[in-house]
């Protein structure tokens, strides 16, 4: 053996025959147990992170463990198309060229877009192979590809035959820079330092009500102003008009129990078609919804009305040059009573850096209370587990509350909605423009120009990849799928909609287990970011120490539902243990331990011999336990405590003189036999160094120990072990309280001394 193990070459070559071998393939034909997990599917934009660390290491853990353990498994990867963030990246490419994609125009845009993925999409599998992630590459899907296509056509189909996919006029979160709506999930909200105003509103009759507002500019879109119906200040307001300032349009007051009369003045403008919060509360009294600006957040003032000239003159002017102007006509007119600070939360586009804008346009919905139903049953009736359990609660508060799912988006990369438009705007939903021409009798159709939100394809994943709409093997066998491994991020963006999706057109959850993991941070336990400088790099951190040592890290400090907190320091320090194992095979080696496969266990009749067997059986159990119940950490010590402690500090150390002695046969056979139980035990973890050693010592052929049969305790079963670990434990306690005498007392390492067993029993004695 080579003095150390080194990673840069070992791994690519072990990862090779992996592949080579077929070792990550599913077989469907093959008649055992299956196992399956879908891998959420990274960004096709995207490139191998911290977080991607942590949750491929934890899914390649359980896929190895039930491989090893005999369950036909299927791993199944693949990438999503990631609408936004791919239009991003070419967009920005093409700008570099001085052109735009309206320039292009949508089909040759669309085919620098395939031409950028199939140049530039594979980054992150690559990288993901680096990571030593064993799925089943021959397998892989993108949620474009045209038979995942078909099955997005065909849902959209028959949830709008089902009455569940509609349009609707609602407010969306509106990118003014990406001219699109986006999902909540897209949506940063950052803490800001504002200012609210106070404005007079006159009221009929000669009073006046005083509203408090983040955004004066809105003001022109008011349609009420809402108090609180118990509001003892207010309630003679109720049902009278004001005149709101700058157009001298009339609005009522209204009772509605929105406006919390401890809040701002206890009088709220409403401005349906520009706040959320506004929006339900027009539904709920019926109230007119102008909008005043326009897709590029810029005033518009058709739907207002008659209008004096000075809000003529806001026409076209952005929303906060808008702000400026209104606020200071206000101040002018003395109709701003005062001005305070004030820190609110801002909604910002993650990917554009803009102010999202709540705005009322028509949108494609689908009615996910409907199909939330179901999922919230099913949870609730324990066929879907959460790991840790209390995330049954976010996930119960999400879906209980869920408003309609806005569907659209205004892109060209993405799902192309499947619906037509006739001359009259009629329009025809169908699986093809053939079928929807003939639901036309023919007329000239135009297609939707809006895409499908990335969430409604990723949302059928795990029965979309197995060749659903077809009812494949791969579907009757791995599905419903076994364990879905993400972080709680997303479980309302995606868990809860496979979970919507899986059970409408499959019949069946889409897994049975769903675990949840926390965030990877830094050693200080602060969330990494760019802004701090506290962003780690796992490639970088492979070059330096090895995969292993950064999987071990993860998984070892992954407790259930716990953040994770990693450093370069944390995985240079647990190379130690992989350089642990190496050193500890390599002496074994140099003192002729080599497999013996007519060695039994049952036959050991060393003490030590029988308590090291004894310790490994005991610790296959427990890893074994620990990894049934999605224990990653505690496997991961399990493993630790008995590779460094039991097996290298003390059977090693007590080995060493009886390589001398007659007994040296016997201690061979069982460390022999220990290493190759060990490195079975160890391979979901840390794949590549007990990969080499398996090969090294011929445990079995090149690159074979990832189908190995998982280690039983009954192959570590010796007779009389408790005996045998009542006398080496005794030794180890002895040992034990001298190292610290001697520590205590300062006496050198290399200097020996005599011990002396003060008031002993007759049994110390006779041991000692």
């Amino acid at each position: 053996m080579d003095k150390n193990f080194e990673p840069a070459s070992a791994e690519a070559r072990l990862y090779r025959g992996w592949e080579e071998a077929g070792a990550f393939a599913a077989h469907p034909a093959r008649n055992a147990t299956p196992y399956s997990i879908m891998i959420p599917p990274p960004n096709v934009t995207g490139s191998l992170h911290v977080g991607h660390a942590l949750t491929m290491t934890l899914q390649d853990v359980f896929v190895r463990f039930r491989r090893m353990q005999g369950r036909d498994v299927l791993w199944q990867p693949g990438t999503d198309h990631a609408g936004i963030a791919t239009q991003m990246v070419v967009e920005r490419l093409l700008d570099k060229e001085g052109i735009s994609r309206k320039q292009l125009g949508r089909e040759t845009f669309l085919s620098r877009v395939w031409q950028w993925k199939a140049e530039s999409g594979g980054t992150i599998t690559s990288q993901l192979r680096r990571l030593g992630a064993s799925p089943d590459w021959a397998r892989e899907r993108f949620t474009m590809d045209e038979g995942l296509s078909v099955a997005v056509r065909e849902v959209f189909v028959r949830l709008f035959e089902e009455g569940l996919v509609y349009q609707d006029k609602r407010l969306v979160n509106w990118d003014t820079q990406l001219q699109t709506a986006i999902s909540d999930l897209e949506v940063e909200s950052r803490e800001a330092k504002g200012s609210m105003w106070y404005i007079r509103y006159p009221v009929d009759g000669g009073e006046e009500i005083i509203v408090a507002t983040t955004r004066p500019e809105t003001m022109l879109a008011d349609t009420a102003v809402a108090v609180h119906p118990e509001n003892e200040r207010f309630k003679h307001l109720i049902g009278r008009q004001v005149t709101l300032p700058l157009t001298a349009r009339r609005i009522p007051i209204i009772a509605d129990e929105y406006a919390d009369p401890e809040k701002g003045t206890g009088a709220v403008k409403i401005t349906p078609a520009h706040d959320f919060n506004d929006f339900e509360v027009g539904r709920r009294h019926g109230l007119p919804m102008p909008s005043m600006l326009d897709r590029q957040g810029r005033v518009v003032l058709a739907e207002l009305g008659t209008l004096p000239e000075f809000v003529l003159g806001l026409e076209g002017q952005d929303r906060f040059a808008a702000r400026k102007a209104i606020v200071a006509e206000l101040e002018r007119i003395e109709a701003l009573v005062e001005v305070k600070p004030h820190a609110n939360t801002v909604p910002y586009g993650d990917r554009s850096g803009t102010v999202i804008e709540p705005l009322l346009t028509t949108q494609w919905y689908c009615n996910a209370h409907v199909l939330a139903q179901p999922a919230i049953k099913a949870v609730e009736e324990g066929r879907i587990k959460f790991v840790p359990q209390q995330w049954e609660n976010t996930f119960f508060a999400w879906m209980r509350e869920i408003e309609p799912w806005c569907i659209s988006r205004q892109l060209w990369w993405g799902h192309r909605i499947p619906a037509w438009y006739d001359e009259a705007g009629h329009v025809y939903v169908a699986r093809s423009e053939e079928e929807a021409r003939a639901q036309a009798n023919g007329a000239a159709l135009t297609q939707d120009e809006d895409v499908l939100d990335t969430w409604f394809s990723s949302a059928l994943w795990p029965f979309s990849t197995l060749g659903w709409p077809e009812r494949t093997p791969e579907l009757d066998k791995y599905y419903p799928t076994d364990t879905l491994v993400t972080g709680f991020d997303i479980i309302f963006f995606w868990v809860a909609r496979m979970m919507m999706m899986g059970l409408h057109f499959m019949g069946d959850v889409p897994f049975r287990t769903v675990y949840i993991h926390g965030l990877v941070r830094d050693e200080k336990g602060q969330k990494m970011s760019k802004s701090k400088g506290n962003v780690l790099d796992p490639l970088t951190l492979i070059d330096a120490y090895g995969t292993d040592a950064l999987r071990y890290s993860v998984a070892a400090a992954a407790g259930q539902g716990r953040d994770v907190k990693l450093g370069a320091k944390i995985v240079e320090n647990n190379r130690g243990f992989i350089t642990k194992i190496w050193n500890a095979a390599r002496f074994l080696e140099m003192n002729g331990v080599v497999p013996n496969p007519d060695f039994r266990p049952e036959n050991a009749k060393l003490p030590l011999c029988r308590w090291i067997l004894g310790v490994t059986g005991n610790a296959v159990t427990q890893a074994s336990a620990a990894l049934d119940r999605f224990s990653v950490s505690d496997y991961a010590q399990c493993c630790y405590h008995l590779v460094w402690d039991d097996f290298c500090d003390w059977f090693i150390e007590f080995a060493k003189p009886g390589f001398a002695t007659d007994d040296a046969a016997e201690i061979r056979d069982t460390a022999a036999h220990v290493l190759g139980l060990l490195l079975r035990l160890m391979h979901p973890l840390i794949p590549f160094v007990t990969e080499e050693l398996w090969d090294h010592f011929g445990y079995g052929a090149a690159c074979s120990l990832i189908s190995a049969p998982w280690p039983q305790s009954g192959e570590a079963a010796a007779s009389d072990v408790a005996a045998a670990r009542e006398e080496v434990e005794w030794t180890i306690s002895l040992i034990t309280a001298i190292r610290s005498v001697r520590s205590e007392m300062n006496v050198p390492p290399a200097q020996k001394s005599p011990v002396l067993l003060q008031d002993a029993s007759a049994e110390t004695l006779a041991r000692a």
